[in-house]
């Protein structure tokens, strides 16, 4: 049934969006050169007549008003513009704009488009995303609202002629809002607590106990651990296991905390270099030690490191301000005013760190047992005493000291960090190197050296602020930034409505879309702002909103209209993230271990048979105890063997940073949901727990093993289903007692005492069904 839904669901996009496409947009009566015009050139134009001098075609930029009206615009006249001349040419002209080779070509509207432009004196406008953001005045609507979110959407709404959708229904909306705020559904308690309470604050309060829930800093790690390209593993070929669970730690323990997030900024990128750094915020440095390594025999060391530098200058850039600065490492970039020079002189904020592509991972920071570290220290002085104490002696006469001290090392070598975790530090005084140009991006092909600094076209550097990585970091979440909020926020958003404001979550410069709401994401910027970058306060302002209240049912009109649910006429529908659909049929199932932090673990997995092909070093042992039954965001994170269910609902393996996952639908999703061992033993224990604790009839069990998945009862006509789906397994089973016993038991293990096997393998089958349903993998 899930396979038939999905299709038919694809279908119904497919053919939406195509009506809804082939609906030419009017022209604006005002052109807007942002809104407007900047997306036609860029998609078609700056490619060859764009910011990169040395790539630029027939001398003609197009991204500056200078360029455009020296040579190819006149302004006011349209018919006497070369550009438009250009573009309106016949395939079989070769003058003809973009050239047919490209593939492109302009539409009609676009062409309409840049002749209003022309003809209105062809304005350019610096791009919206570079322009600090200023707090609007909140719009009036007719609306009812709650916050001014629901202010923006709602007065948008108007515009368009639509309306809100009706509030969810309580069972819904707690769902919901436990899934956004702690990948979970509601506990049993909670639910009831918040059903029961008909006072105008409940559903607050329930905000409030998600918010402050352990488990809310576990789900959104997940989040910020993609964007860190947390594993661990090293990769490249050889990808060997690596210490960096610490970091992990660090990331929940700060969103638990409610660590505003300016300050979660700094401590990553240069905790090493504030004044006295606590252990703490020398774990956040691996944020940047969670590049890849290259142990691997014959391979160049400086190579590698170079490559890491790289990395981390497109990665602080894509995750802090949604540039994608790496387009400019070998020219400078096509479509944004970011120069190869630049970008070097962003990568010499990196290029002096210690770390160097080593196999050991130095520099490290050690962490000891309690009086393990006093112990070696101790040890260490009485070695340092006897080796002081043996020098100009005749071996002879010492032989006592020399087996002492045989002893003393012997001890020594036992006397280890209980772990380490790889971080940042800084080089100093003649260990520093400089850094160069490269051309092509080729690092053994050097040009001038470059010095520290940050692109021109975006906010100054810090008056007073030192050229290192800690200034670097004021920079990014300094006032005048105009991006950081902003990418911020739109990253928050998307978690919680499905959909970013500006969709290109990755991309805030000429190649991304347009925010869908440009007003609405410069109030949410100025408020993260406002309220000192703190995440809980942000998170509640969103979900407390009526907007996100809304019930996702859609008619047929409105997703004919709305398909992608961009105005927000109704409540967000998303199919839930890999951890979260593991950690929810865990949950439904009564198996998940609330254990946290700590090293990785290896929950169960299919026996893929890879190490007689690659090797003992991808084996795999299952977890013992409540290990394998942890969170999702413990899981051993393997880059070059992901663990297989969480790729199969598209988790990155973390090469480099990912800000936005994709979002399939295939039928390998539903074989692991039906098959791997997780979710085999899933639907083993909640058939249990049905046994034990449904109730004494098959309609009661039925119920509640549909509650226990679902966070609602369920309907009559769904309970007559389900009971009669249970009939018809166990009168199968009990014809082949043999393999009630196999389905039952394997693999979670032997019966409890007394219970029958045949009634446990057909409510089995009822639970494996009800853990397969849409509603079961989606947030809605």
């Amino acid at each position: 049934m899930r396979f038939l839904t999905g299709r038919f669901g694809l279908a119904l996009v497919a053919v939406a969006l195509v009506a809804h496409s082939a609906q030419a947009q009017p022209i604006p009566a005002k052109i807007d050169y942002n809104r407007d015009v900047r997306p036609i050139l860029s998609n078609n134009c700056l490619q060859c007549h764009g910011p990169d001098e040395k790539t630029r075609k027939g001398r003609l930029r197009l991204d500056t008003k200078d360029g455009a009206h020296e040579t190819s615009i006149v302004v006011g006249k349209p018919d006497s513009s070369e550009l438009i001349v250009r573009v309106l040419a016949s395939p079989d002209d070769a003058s003809v704009m973009p050239p047919v080779k490209t593939g492109k070509k302009l539409s009609d509207r676009e062409i309409g488009v840049l002749k209003q432009w022309v003809r209105e004196g062809a304005s350019y406008a610096t791009h919206w995303a570079y322009v600090p953001p200023v707090r609007p005045e909140v719009p009036k609507t007719k609306f009812p609202t709650v916050n001014p979110v629901d202010a923006f959407l709602f007065a948008r709404l108007e515009a368009e002629k639509l309306e809100p959708a009706l509030r969810a229904d309580k069972y819904s909306l707690a769902r919901r809002v436990a899934l956004d705020l702690t990948g979970l559904p509601p506990t049993p308690d909670e639910l009831d607590a918040f059903l029961k309470d008909d006072t105008a604050g409940a559903y607050e309060r329930l905000v409030e106990k998600l918010l402050a829930k352990p488990a809310f800093g576990e789900h959104w790690a997940r989040m910020w651990l993609d964007l860190a390209r947390y594993a661990d593993s090293a990769g490249y070929a050889d990808d060997p296991l690596r210490t960096i669970w610490k970091y992990r730690d660090y990331v929940i323990q700060s969103f638990n905390a409610n660590k505003p997030l300016d300050q979660f900024t700094v401590e990553q990128l240069a905790g090493d270099l504030l004044p006295n750094p606590t252990p703490e915020q020398l774990i956040a440095t691996a944020f940047h030690r969670n590049t890849m390594t290259n142990s691997e025999g014959g391979t160049n060391d400086e190579e590698f490191r170079n490559v890491a530098v790289v990395d981390r200058v497109n990665t602080t850039y894509m995750v802090w301000m949604g540039t994608s600065m790496g387009c400019a490492q070998c020219h400078t970039h096509k479509y944004d005013p970011l120069s190869q020079t630049e970008y070097f002189r962003s990568f010499a904020f990196f290029n002096n760190t210690a770390d160097a592509d080593r196999a050991d991972e130095s520099p490290v920071l050690p962490f000891w047992a309690d009086g393990v570290l006093a112990k070696r220290t101790a040890v260490e002085k009485q070695v340092a005493e006897l080796e002081a104490a043996l020098k100009g002696k005749k071996p002879e006469e010492l032989k006592s000291q020399r087996d002492a001290l045989a002893a003393l090392k012997k001890e020594l070598a036992t006397l280890r960090p209980e772990s380490t975790v790889p971080v940042l530090k800084e080089l100093s005084g003649t260990q520093r190197r400089k850094t160069r140009l490269q051309f092509r991006g080729n690092f053994l092909d050097l040009g001038d050296e470059v010095t520290e600094g940050t692109p021109a076209a975006l906010h100054p550097y810090p008056t007073g602020a030192p050229k290192n990585r800690l200034g670097f970091a004021y920079w990014l979440i300094g006032a005048e930034n105009p991006l950081t909020a902003r990418v911020m926020a739109n990253r928050f958003w998307e978690q919680i409505f499905g959909t970013g404001i500006v969709r290109t979550t990755e991309e805030f410069g000429a190649q991304g879309e347009l925010p869908s709401h440009p007003e609405l994401l410069d109030w949410l910027a100025t408020e993260l702002v406002a309220q000192k970058w703190d995440l809980k306060a942000f998170l509640k302002l969103l979900v407390t909103s009526a907007a996100y209240q809304q019930s996702s049912k859609v008619t047929g009109w409105l997703y004919e209209r709305d398909p992608d649910n961009r105005l927000l006429a109704r409540g967000p529908r998303v199919r839930l993230t890999a951890e979260m659909v593991r950690d929810q049929a865990l949950s439904a199932a009564g198996l998940l271990s609330s254990k946290m932090l700590g090293p990785s673990v290896r929950p169960q997995q299919p026996n893929l048979g890879l190490s007689a092909a690659f090797g003992g070093s991808i084996d795999w042992q299952t977890s013992a105890g409540e290990d394998k039954y942890r969170r999702g965001v413990y899981t051993q994170w393997r880059r070059s063997n992901p663990y297989p269910s969480l790729s199969t609902f598209d988790a990155p393996n973390r090469d480099t940073c990912v800000v936005r996952r994709a979002r399939t639908n295939t039928p390998l999703q539903a074989l692991v949901t039906m098959n791997d061992p997780v979710y085999v033993e899933a639907a083993q224990a909640l058939a249990r727990r049905v046994m034990e604790k449904g109730g004494k009839t098959d309609a009661e069990r039925a119920s509640f093993a549909f509650r226990a998945c679902l966070v609602r009862p369920p309907s009559d006509p769904e309970i007559v289903r389900l009971v009669k789906l249970y009939d018809e397994a166990k009168f199968r089973f009990a014809k082949e007692p043999a393999k009630a016993v196999q389905f039952a038991t394997n693999p979670l293990g032997p019966l409890p005492k007394g219970s029958d096997p045949c009634d446990a393998a057909a409510w089995t089958v009822v639970a494996n069904v009800i853990l397969n349903l849409d509603e079961m993998l989606l947030k809605r």
